[in-house]
């Protein structure tokens, strides 16, 4: 099957909100839409879409993350991809087209935060080479 593969648009909200509560996420087509104009005006940040003959499949979203502590690194903020086409190398499509963001970026690493539920998941990067470096928990504060 064949795969277009681009840069995410405004226009695309409505999909990627579609997709995006595939895996729980609840935010709407406006809020949506708003992110993907502030990832787009972010120099250090990427989102891509995939799609088939009729729709967009997938997308996948990474930015340059530093610290002082560590090199700087790419960090893939989400990617996501129809229930219907897992298994089928859309996501190893969207991994290697990050893969190739990073070389040009010059950066070695890249890396991914997987919720400890998302056992398919956590196959799917071992899979393509991934693997796992350290756990943790997430502390959050409202404001």
């Amino acid at each position: 099957m064949l795969y277009s593969l681009r840069r995410m648009k405004l226009e695309d909200a409505e999909s990627i909100s579609a997709l995006s509560k595939q895996l729980g996420y609840g935010l709407d087509v406006d809020e949506t839409k708003d992110l993907i104009g502030l990832v787009n005006n972010h120099p250090d940040h990427i989102a891509l879409v995939i799609a088939d003959e009729k729709k967009q499949i997938g997308w996948i979203h990474a930015f340059k993350t530093l610290r002082i502590e560590s090199k700087p690194f790419i960090e893939i903020g989400g990617l996501v991809v129809d229930e219907n086409y897992r298994g089928k190398g859309v996501g190893k499509l969207l991994i290697n087209a990050i893969k190739n963001w990073s070389e040009q970026e010059e950066i070695s690493t890249i890396r991914v935060r997987c919720h400890t539920k998302r056992k398919e998941a956590h196959l799917f990067y071992n899979k393509l080479g991934f693997s796992e470096s350290k756990e943790q928990k997430i502390f959050e504060i409202r404001i």
